[in-house]
């Protein structure tokens, strides 16, 4: 019988100084740490994003000490990937650990308050622990000491600290502010909008901001745990028989032991890539085994423990290359380690292994970086019985359960050959993201010698070892035929082609792998990349030429810093209205005690739900049956379309037309994606493990095939109907304009693809049955009002037995209106099926697959214009892929044609189909409808500027509409003609921008760079924005203090802050100091369909506006009200304070509460919002690589109700239009089911993939009478100068193509080229050509200048 370790029998560790201890029996070991906080404790700082390690919302502090050094190390780590009882004996600190409402806020907590860096508020804690990480460890480096109330923190270090934490809200710039601020070489000159100094100070004195302790600040590890680790025992020698479960911590490799149902784990990274697919009830932790951690330097290289982590593996290759005595160090170490550190995120390296990693290539096709460049590197592996080279072991077939890697032997190669050899080592990826937390497409590492052949003083190459990884196989190789083939050649253009030739022949993607050509070419452009500078008749691609001092760049692009400028105005008419001020509560989002959905407690008995759903686009469901398992086991109930009361009926979602969808597929599933049922089980992990064990029978007999594209649609005449009313008005006469043209343009098309939601707070609902027969349900929901009537139909019982209540929404977007009914009613129905509390939490993947997005559409352009440019006439045929479901679909087609509007055609002529499909109902998403056709419109620009071989800028300006025009086009909402500010905007950006001026640079820089290249563009705005109504209550209580109700939910856009600024000002005039201090005393309640009836939808970004705009008409019935008492009291005094005035009106019975429902102005309830956007780019040809250099925006707010509110929003909405426009591929297999469901497939903008210079500026542009205090809306229409970046890419690869042109031509095929939505690196580089390289190299071989002259 093997022996081995006895299974841990309680788990001992420090929760924000607090000692917490459990026994085994109680706590399942598959338990993660995210859990146990988020059940066992009343902490809720850490939140569920994703649940892979891809979002860094759940990020917390480690701390462990080491006994022997007494050291304490600190790390940030995913507790979603964490698992509970790999944590005995360390210290865990969330961001309530920090600061709090009761101690007092941290440093971070306030300086991301005061910069304004949190909306919605989710992913705030999960950024302040990484920065809180970073600060910590970068005061114990060894750099000088910084000024008082800094830190050692560079910052270049500040912006890469928070690189794998998502945010979908700010974009990013405020929370870079925020983190530079603890920088010790950081300019405050140079940070952002701030509540600790004025716009414009000069000096702005450090002394202002939160005062920051040097070292964090906070006891990372509490002494009684060091006591209780100095006292503990050594377990090494316990052992028992081979137990049956529980979690097992051998302290030596001889009490390893393993078998198949047991799960191996050091960090249970892999989890957040190879999700479980069943529960293990024995884990084998062997991260204790210190051969595993080993470090041995032996004279060769070094040899590192497969359990040391990632970042451990950086730390002590950046410490080895320095301290190698060759001149360089060690090139091999130093470049490896710069690779590691794009690999994952930082709070992923912290806890994933090397050997881990290198398993995990091993056993998947895993996409691994670390096993490619350290194959390229001559690693080799040992287990207990193997010590091979890593291209052996990686062809091994898989190990059986009890081989153990034990280490990894990396060569330095610094003193290995001889003197006249010169070492050559690269790496290289080309991913989506360039720091990292995203896999490559294809990666490569190239190590060898490079020696002066005498006879011709030409480069020779020898020792090459060549490594190829991602590319869609098995697992990393070696192209030895490449090697063979170079080995021993004077290097010249026709050696270097043909082996990039042998390159082609070697790198073969696997069948159904995506983008296969891009991945062969960028695999060519690696090779080429290492051999040219080689080569002295190449083009080094890696050197930039020809750049002048004015212009922002450096050798690499990605490694810019981060700067920006952010431009308000504020006023003082209104105040506090105007004034950049706080997020209302913002400090408990940075401390994590704002309550979201998820962080309500649980009551008593509460069960936990998960979605079963079909993955058949169109059949009968005959069947649903779950397999044998240890999940299938957790199963209390399953809740289906026969669970629907009698008097219910099967609903699940309504839309403002009435139409209504199912909750379930029943009998047949109509889409891939419909809720089938409802798996029941008593936690969230088991109730979505258990899911995964349902079998669904599915039968087609007797049905059509199912309608996936919008053609289909209209093949099978399946459309969705569009109300009268809601229909766009067509401008002109057509035939008439292109008669009148000079050339035409016939029958063009761009596609437009989907866009996820990526809310940071998946869909969530608590649904609790009450008394008599009625639900209080808890939704995260743009629409709570709705959402009581579809539960209410659904259940059958009248609409005032259900109660929704929404407090905050941790993001929306438009996906948590409609799109939340079906999560809030499941829930519901479980409630009252079980009649017991029900809690659904949709994890990441069930979330992106079953709740759609935005709309696809394909266009289809006619357009006629004189040779200087002005458009006569544009006739579209527009198909929109809606979906299943009419939703809020029937609005699409007139915002599209509202976007396209924004420029003049003469005539406009369209033919809109809103196709209905067997696809997941699309619905709003921020700027629906507008994005598609604002962008569409860019591309009719962009196109007749490329056919008449004239600026685009040009064109654009030339079809502005003058008044006349505009009011012709846009009839509802024009406004008087001092409200049309484009003109003068698009003018002060160019200015501004420095337009012109960057764009002869860029033709100069273009000219002078091969292999890179750059584009401009600027894009106008021009955005209908509709009023609604709107109710509110404002209420004062005895004490004085207010309480104000409205039916707009807070969703981050910062609604409650300009509520509570609006009641000050109104109710300023009774307070007697204007309005100083009266803010603090507003309190703005959650929204309950019960309290405040009619709260309808918030979105369209005018909900704010007209929230405030009730909320000022009931404070002016109230002051209506109390005039006559304050008259009166003045009568006795001449000051009166305002809690003597409330008490007085109490003491008379004044009714103290006010109610009103605010209605626009009929003629006024349109509106148009205006502003522009100039953005640069530069794109690498051989990768396909977009790094936005610069953009500037310009927006007209009206006057602001909050510049730091809406410049947030302008900002945030930006750089979401760049992810639809750049980044994000939201992508589905054959059956119409998404298949980019996770965070590793699916790519938002990240803080790498941002501007490197970002200026942004509110206009305050006057009067608007028509306004509530002569605001504007901010939250949507910034989304689509997004295009701006998409248009920059064009011109990018326009000059690309040019480049390459060779005997071809600079045809029109090279400048009018069609650039889909979204256009990301892979699609670039294949416009760029795939076999640029290839061109290039026959050209220098035809022309005689292939020998290295």
């Amino acid at each position: 019988m093997t022996k081995v370790v006895a299974p841990v029998e309680r788990v001992v560790f420090a929760l924000n100084g607090e000692r917490q201890e459990f026994a085994a029996a109680d706590v399942d070991p598959s338990t993660t740490l995210l859990e146990f906080i988020r059940t066992r404790t009343p902490l809720k700082g850490p939140k569920l994003g994703c649940g892979e390690g891809g979002c860094g919302a759940c990020v917390v502090l480690i701390a462990k000490y080491n006994r022997t050094t007494d050291e304490v190390t600190e790390f940030n780590a995913s507790s979603c990937l964490t698992l509970l009882y790999s944590i005995h004996l360390c210290s865990i600190i969330t961001t309530e650990g920090l600061g709090n409402s009761k101690d007092g806020f941290h440093a971070i907590q306030k300086r991301m308050s005061g910069f304004h860096a949190s909306q919605c508020g989710f992913c705030t804690p999960g950024m302040c622990m990484s920065i809180f990480s970073s600060l910590v460890n970068a005061d114990k480096s060894k750099k000088p000491e910084p000024p008082k109330g800094f830190s050692k923190l560079s910052v270049s270090e500040a912006e890469r600290s928070f690189s794998g934490n998502m945010c979908r809200c700010t974009g990013y710039r405020p929370i870079v502010d925020a983190c530079k601020s603890f920088a010790s070489d950081v300019d405050l000159e140079d940070l952002g909008l701030n509540v600790f100094w004025k716009k414009g100070d000069k000096h702005p004195d450090a002394s202002k901001l939160p005062s920051y302790t040097f070292g964090g600040g906070i006891c990372t590890f509490p002494d009684f745990l060091k006591s209780e680790i100095k006292s503990s025992l050594d377990l090494n020698d316990a052992s028992v028989s081979s137990p049956k479960e529980g979690w097992y911590c051998p302290k030596s490799i001889k009490q390893y032991y393993n078998e198949s149902s047991v799960k191996v784990v050091v960090g249970n990274t892999s989890t957040g890539v190879y999700k479980d697919q069943d529960l293990y009830d024995k884990y084998i932790d062997i991260a204790g085994i210190p051969e595993l951690s080993a470090i041995v330097r032996k004279d060769k290289g070094i040899e590192i423990g497969a359990a040391t982590s990632i970042s451990r593996t950086i730390e002590i290759l950046h410490q080895e290359s320095e301290s190698i005595s060759s001149p360089n160090g060690s090139v091999v170490f130093r470049k490896l380690a710069e690779h590691m550190s794009k690999v994952a995120s930082p709070f992923v390296r912290n806890t994933a292994s090397i050997g881990g990693n290198i398993i995990l290539a091993h056993k998947y096709p895993f996409r691994s970086d670390i096993a490619t460049i350290l194959l390229g590197a001559a690693a080799t592996v040992s287990s207990k019985t193997l010590h091979v080279t890593l291209e052996q072991f990686l062809e091994q077939p898989p190990l059986d359960h009890s081989t153990l890697l034990l280490s990894i032997f990396i060569p330095h190669w610094a003193t290995d050959y001889k003197k006249e050899y010169t070492l050559i080592f690269e790496t290289y990826r080309a991913a989506p993201r360039p720091l990292g937390n995203a896999v490559s497409y294809v990666n490569s590492a190239f190590l060898g010698h490079a020696s002066l052949d005498k006879s011709s003083g030409h480069n020779v190459l020898s020792n090459l070892q060549l490594a190829f990884g991602a590319y869609g196989t098995k697992h990393a190789i070696r192209a030895r035929k490449v090697e063979e083939y170079l080995t021993g050649k004077i290097l010249t253009a026709s050696v270097v082609l043909e082996a990039v030739r042998l390159v082609r022949e070697t790198i073969v993607p696997m069948e159904g792998t995506s983008h296969p050509e891009y991945r062969v070419s960028v695999a060519v452009g690696f090779l080429f990349s290492f051999l040219s500078p080689l080569c002295t008749s190449m083009i080094n691609p890696g050197k930039i030429l020809g750049i002048s001092e004015d212009l922002i760049d450096t050798g690499d692009a990605h490694n810019m810093p981060l700067s920006s400028k952010r431009e308000t105005l504020s006023r003082d008419e209104y105040k506090p209205v105007g004034d950049p001020i706080k997020k209302y509560k913002v400090e408990l989002q940075a401390s994590g005690e704002a309550i979201y959905v998820d962080d309500i407690p649980a009551p008593k008995n509460c069960l936990h739900g998960e979605f079963i759903y079909s993955t058949q686009p169109l059949a009968y469901v005959k069947s649903v049956k779950f397999k044998p398992s240890l999940a299938s086991n957790k199963i209390i109930a399953v809740v289906s379309a026969k669970d629907i009361p009698t008097l219910g009926r099967n609903i699940g979602s309504a839309s403002l037309f009435g139409d209504e969808e199912p909750l379930f597929g029943d009998p047949i599933a109509e889409f891939a994606g419909q809720a089938l049922g409802v798996v029941i089980a008593e936690t969230q992990r088991y109730a979505d493990m258990a899911a995964k064990q349902a079998v669904v029978e599915y039968s087609t007999d007797g049905l059509k095939a199912p309608i996936l594209t919008a053609e289909q649609a209209v093949q099978n005449n399946s459309y969705i109907k569009v109300p009268p009313d809601r229909a766009p008005k067509q401008v002109g006469d057509f035939s008439k304009g292109m008669a009148e043209a000079d050339q035409t343009i016939l029958s063009e098309e761009v596609k437009l693809a989907s866009q996820y939601y990526f809310y940071m707070e998946t869909q969530t609902a608590l649904a609790i049955p009450d008394e008599d027969n009625t639900m209080t349900v808890y939704s995260s929901s743009q629409y709570p009002e709705l959402a009581q009537n579809v539960i209410s139909k659904c259940l059958g019982i009248p609409f005032s037995s259900v109660r929704v209540i929404t407090r905050r929404v941790g993001g929306g977007f438009g996906g948590k209106a409609n799109r939340s009914f079906p999560i809030a009613t499941a829930a519901a129905l479980c409630a009252h099926t079980l009649r017991s509390p029900v809690r659904m939490y949709l994890n990441r993947n069930t979330d992106m697959i079953m709740v759609g997005g935005r709309h696809p559409m394909k266009a289809r352009y006619s357009v006629g214009f004189k040779s200087d440019g002005k458009i006569t006439a544009l006739h579209l045929d527009l198909l929109i892929n809606a979906g299943i479901s009419a939703d809020a679909s029937p609005i699409i087609p007139g915002n599209v044609i509202s976007g396209l509007k924004k420029y003049n055609w003469g005539a406009l002529s369209f033919d809109i189909k809103l196709c209905k499909t067997n696809n997941t109902s699309k619905s709003v998403m921020r700027a629906p409808g507008d994005t598609q056709g604002s962008f569409i419109a860019e591309a009719i620009i962009e196109h007749v500027a490329a056919v008449l071989s004239l600026d685009a800028n040009t064109v654009r300006q030339k079809n502005f509409h003058s008044y006349d025009s505009l009011v012709l086009f846009y009839p509802e909402s024009a406004g008087e003609l001092s409200t049309y500010t484009l003109h003068s905007i698009f003018d002060r950006l160019a200015s501004t921008s420095s337009y012109q001026k960057r764009a002869e640079s860029i033709k100069k820089f273009n000219s002078c760079n091969k292999w890179r290249k750059r584009g401009i563009s600027s894009v106008p705005l021009v955005f209908m924005v509709r009023l609604r109504p709107a109710p509110g209550r404002v209420s004062v209580l005895n004490d004085g203090s207010i309480v104000i109700e409205v039916g707009g939910i807070e969703l981050g856009q910062g609604l409650w802050t300009k509520v509570q600024q609006m009641a000050a000002f109104a109710l300023g005039q009774l307070w007697p100091n204007g309005c100083e201090g009266l803010l603090d005393r507003i309190r703005v309640l959650q929204s309950d369909t019960l309290n405040l009836i009619q709260g309808g939808l918030t979105a369209g970004s005018t909900t704010s506006e007209s929230s405030c705009a009730a909320t000022l008409q009931a404070c002016n019935m109230l002051i209506e009200r109390l005039k006559p008492v304050m008259e009166r009291l003045q009568l006795q005094s001449d000051t009166v304070s305002w809690d003597t005035l409330i008490s007085q009106a109490s003491q008379e019975n004044v009714n103290l509460s006010a109610s009103t429902h605010w209605l626009p102005d009929q003629d006024s309830k349109f509106y148009l919002n205006y502003g522009a956007g100039t953005s640069e780019v530069e794109i690498d040809l051989l990768t396909g690589a977009i790094t936005i250099l610069r953009s500037d925006l310009i927006y007209d707010c009206g006057k602001s109700l909050n510049p730091a509110v809406d410049l947030g929003q302008i900002e945030g909405s930006f750089i979401q239009g760049i992810g639809f426009f750049i980044y994000e591929e939201h992508q589905t297999n054959s059956d119409g089911l998404v298949i980019s469901n996770s965070t590793w497939d699916y790519k938002i903008p990240s803080v790498d993939t941002i501007p490197k210079q970002f200026n942004a500026e509110v206009l305050n542009t006057g009067y608007h009478k028509h306004r509530v205090l002569s605001s504007k809306a901010s939250g949507e229409p910034a989304v689509v100068l997004g295009a701006s970046v998409h248009c920059a890419v064009r011109e990018a690869i326009r000059a690309a193509r040019i480049e390459f042109a060779g005997s071809s031509g600079a045809g029109s095929s090279l400048l009018t080229f069609q650039l889909d939505v979204p256009a990301p690196m892979t699609v670039v580089k294949e416009l760029c050509g795939l076999d640029i390289v290839e061109k290039y190299l026959e050209d220098l071989s035809s022309r005689g200048v292939g020998s290295c002259n």
